[in-house]
């Protein structure tokens, strides 16, 4: 089994920049397009928590 150390929010945090899913999986090689899938739906499904973490790496 794989794993990637890119957290779910710095994902969506590019996407929300206008990043595509081609472009994310080019910048990361080590994601494909399952990995995304799945953090997207993790996104989804944790949004809060996605939230919180963004905000606070905003302050940063």
């Amino acid at each position: 089994m794989r794993k990637s150390r890119i957290p779910v929010w710095v994902l969506v945090s590019f996407r929300r920049l206008g990043m595509n899913e081609s472009r994310l999986l080019d910048n990361y090689p080590t994601l494909t397009a399952t990995d995304l899938a799945n953090a997207w739906a993790y996104a989804t499904a944790f949004s809060n928590e996605i939230e919180i973490a963004i905000g606070e790496n905003d302050e940063d």
